[in-house]
């Protein structure tokens, strides 16, 4: 009987990527010269499984590959070999590697064989014990892909309509790139709009251009490495190392081999390459289309059982009802009632646990940082220890995957920004030697509080300040409380470093680290003591799926307003009501001015309570400031299931998302942050009205 193993290969690669975790978690470990033999055979147990898996599915380069590395822990497992940091950095990156090939296996991609030849090289040289070889053996092996260094390059850009919204500037490229060598540009300027049709948030521009000078290519991939996702990008010699013909495959063996159109097309090898480099994210993050991560989860038995038995319950008690419906008096109303109850019970206590099923432990994020501290530590020339705690605290799986970016963000800019540059810097003020970087995650009412935490400068509030001054973001005369400084940091192209850096000082990052916080649905803030450090407060929804909601209603139509943004609610009575000039209606609530936000003028709907005094006024809570939403009347509190707006109509301003209520009325969900943005155009000009505001 023939087995068809490929039902097993999806197992094979989420295992062997978990295998991966363990391996680079178990080498970030490592006590260099006096290594735990324990944590040792932890991570050559995990190549050895990858290795044989491999091998069983007949990814024979995988295997090989995996062999080499699983030589050399062997060596270090029975005292053959000394751990020293050359040879955990060699695992580290071999780790790396091997990410990318099972990647691309995934994906049925091609494999980056240059970088696994000059990985196997220095593996290689390694175990024989020539350090002196491997530069040797790894420069050798670049000569012979012939794209080692070049002459020049023929570089062809064109940045997406969207560039700018990822806080990416194509002039910092250019700049870089001139920085290089001589570069020659010629800007194609033929999908410029009109004048009076330019989005000036939008990129219209392309160039084409010539860079010459001895420049490597892993050099230029470094230069478009944050925007190789949103141009269009060919990249290819102008004059270089040329193979004999003789050593070049025939267009037969590579058509057997399945690559024949990929090596003839120089535009498509070049994809080929930014895809299989992508596919690994040498920046510390994966970034798998169909990863371990990506496609399925993996839920406890007990998590299953807890379904199957509520299953079990509707059965029962759908079994009842439809006894009971067959023949149906009114003596029989008071048992309709409890089995319609039992029911309710059934369906909520069924819907939490399934979504208790979507919820993962936020060690799936956090993992991956010890490796980016380690990284970034060499880079930066910075002693960087990271400390993390809350990793079992649970949260949805999609809020996992869109957390990740902020928090890579977020950890790089405090290990830059804020630990100290220098060891005598940091024990001049009293610190140890080695800097230090929080991680904790908790949960806190109906959100998962996330905090960045560092003991490094703290941010000087006076330079942030001046330097929005500078640019026009704030008068030289204002007011501002520290917390609303900080704020300045995530305004768009806002940065406090000196020079630019591979790390930082472009001015793009946090503001779209806040961007991407505000689609989860969440918030972040900024405290920071100077001289101490700094801690940056991430809270978020534990779900994407479900919000605990207050429902309201303006004229004939209901809105849903998230619970967690509700303060308190006010009746109106005459008297408070003030009209302040270009900036709408406010009222007075415990020596407080809070702004009035009047739903039915914001989305103009017909039907609402025209007297002040008739209708009530809902306090919520968006980025720290409080604003009044002026609704008809308050209605149940509920929990609602969120419709995508955009996947299922188009963006809305000021509305999340939509949700079906009990009678099968649409109800719109209300984004606070972006409704009050979108209030500011809308605020009434008319003269003051009356209304004593009174805490219900």
């Amino acid at each position: 009987m023939t087995i068809d193993m490929s039902q097993f290969l999806q197992t094979f690669y989420e295992e062997s990527f978990e295998g991966l975790e363990v391996m680079e978690t178990g080498l970030l470990d490592l006590d260099i010269g006096a290594a735990d033999t324990e944590e040792i055979n932890t991570i050559f147990r995990a190549a050895h499984s990858i290795k044989g898996g491999s091998g069983t599915f007949g990814l024979n380069e995988v295997a090989s590959f995996t062999h080499l590395m699983e030589t050399l822990l062997d060596e270090l497992r029975d005292g053959r070999r000394d751990v020293s940091q050359p040879v955990v950095d060699l695992l580290l990156h071999s780790v790396d590697c091997l990410r990318e090939m099972l990647t691309a296996n995934q994906n049925e991609e091609a494999l980056d064989e240059e970088r696994i030849n000059e990985l196997k090289a220095q593996l290689d040289a390694t175990l024989k014990g020539d350090d002196s070889a491997v530069t040797a053996e790894a420069t050798e092996t670049v000569q012979e892909a012939g794209e080692a260094v070049a002459s020049g390059w023929h570089i062809v850009f064109k940045p997406h309509p969207h560039l700018f919204q990822t806080g990416n500037d194509p002039l910092r490229i250019l700049r870089e790139l001139e920085e290089l060598g001589t570069l020659n540009v010629n800007a194609d300027i033929s999908a410029l709009p009109p004048f009076t049709e330019i989005n000036p948030e939008e990129s219209y521009l392309a160039w084409t251009m010539e860079l010459l000078g001895n420049v490597e290519r892993a050099t230029l991939d470094d230069v478009f490495a944050w925007v190789e996702d949103d141009c269009d990008l060919e990249i290819t010699p102008l004059a270089g190392p040329e193979k004999p013909a003789a050593e070049a495959p025939s267009p037969a063996a590579l058509k057997q081999e399945g690559k024949a159109d990929e090596a003839i097309s120089g535009e498509l090898v070049v994809e080929r390459r930014k895809t299989d480099r992508r596919g690994g994210d040498r920046r510390g993050g994966e970034r798998r289309k169909s990863g371990s991560d990506g496609g399925s989860i993996r839920v406890a038995i007990e998590k299953v059982d807890a379904v199957i038995n509520l299953v079990g319950e509707l059965v029962i008690t759908q079994s009842m009802l439809s006894t009971l419906g067959e023949n149906f008096d009114m003596g029989q109303l008071q048992k309709l009632r409890d089995g319609l109850g039992q029911l309710e019970r059934n369906t909520r206590e069924l819907q939490e646990d399934v979504m208790r099923m979507r919820m993962l432990p936020i060690s799936f994020v956090f993992n991956r940082f010890p490796r980016l501290v380690h990284d970034l530590s060499n880079q930066l020339g910075k002693q960087v220890q990271l400390e993390m705690s809350g990793e079992s605290t649970e949260v949805d799986k999609t809020v996992t995957e869109k957390l990740t970016d902020p928090l890579v963000h977020l950890v790089r800019n405090s290990m830059d920004h804020g630990i100290e540059p220098s060891v005598e810097e940091r024990l001049a003020a009293g610190k140890p030697e080695v800097g230090t970087v929080w991680l904790n995650a908790y949960h806190k009412g109906g959100n998962i509080v996330i905090e960045v935490k560092d003991d490094g400068r703290g941010i000087n509030a006076e330079k942030v300040l001046n330097i929005a001054i500078e640019r026009g973001l704030v008068t030289p005369d204002a007011q501002l409380t520290p917390e609303q400084i900080y704020d300045l940091i995530f305004q768009p192209g806002f940065s406090t470093a000196e020079q630019v850096s591979d790390v930082s000082g472009r001015g793009v990052g946090m503001d779209v680290v806040r961007k991407n916080i505000q689609s989860l649905g969440g918030s972040i803030e900024i405290a920071s003591e100077p001289g101490k450090g700094s801690c940056f407060t991430v809270r978020l929804p534990l779900t994407l799926a479900i919000l605990d909601g207050q429902t309201v209603s303006v004229g004939d139509q209901s809105y849903i307003v998230p619970l967690i943004s509700i303060v308190e609610s006010i009746q109106i009575k005459r008297g408070r009501f003030r009209h302040v000039a270009g900036k709408g209606e406010t009222f007075k609530l415990r020596e407080q001015y809070i702004p009035v936000v009047r739903l039915s003028r914001v989305f103009n709907v017909a039907g609402a309570t025209t007297e002040d005094e008739d209708a009530l006024l809902v306090v919520v809570e968006a980025e720290g400031k409080q604003v009044a939403l002026l609704v008809d009347d308050l209605h149940g509190q509920q929990q609602v299931v969120i419709k995508s707006m955009e996947a299922n109509y188009q963006r809305v301003d000021g509305i999340s998302g939509a949700t079906i209520l009990g009678d099968g009325t649409v109800a719109l969900i209300l984004d606070i942050t972006g409704m009050v943005q979108l209030a500011k155009g809308q605020t009434e000009q008319s003269p003051p009205t009356g209304g004593e505001p009174e805490a219900a």
